[in-house]
């Protein structure tokens, strides 16, 4: 079982955290059909050692990037959505 909830949510449960993270919301309305979009994004966030979850949702997709690379990943996306607006 897999569990996204707030570290201090977990403490007050008595839950183990395992992955500190953070979550950063992608801004852009996505089908859930979408081939490839996530598979580009987390194909970048790879390319500069960042490990993420991602986690679709039904308007928008989450990514859960290390709670220490949080800033980095955010930066590797701006770059990322300027290259596409190209």
């Amino acid at each position: 079982m897999t569990l996204i909830v707030l570290e201090d949510q977990a403490k007050t449960a008595g839950l183990k955290t395992v992955f500190r993270c953070r979550m950063l919301t992608l801004n852009v309305h996505s089908s859930l059909e979408a081939v490839g979009f996530l598979a580009a994004i987390t194909a970048r966030l790879a390319t500069a050692g960042i490990g993420v979850n991602p986690v679709s949702a039904f308007y928008h997709d989450h990514l859960f990037v290390p709670a220490d690379r949080a800033e980095e990943a955010l930066d590797v996306l701006q770059k990322l959505a300027a290259d596409a607006a190209r």
